[in-house]
């Protein structure tokens, strides 16, 4: 199951596989099936993902 997150008034919805975050849940649903069964990321669904705001816990600087 996907996670809903609200963000600037819409509804985001989050791979909990992954953690890319997607407008559509049809589109974060696949992402986390393709996840799951694969144990990795699938370039055609993730290019649908959208930005989240960088927190203290997000991946370290090099990364970004």
């Amino acid at each position: 199951m996907v996670k809903e997150m609200r963000k600037n008034g819409k509804t985001l919805y989050i791979c909990e596989a992954c953690g890319f975050a997607y407008k559509e849940k049809e589109l974060a649903e696949k992402c986390q099936q393709w996840c799951e069964e694969h144990n990795s990321c699938n370039l055609e669904i993730t290019k649908y993902a959208v930005p989240l705001e960088r927190t203290s816990t997000s991946l370290p600087n090099r990364l970004t």
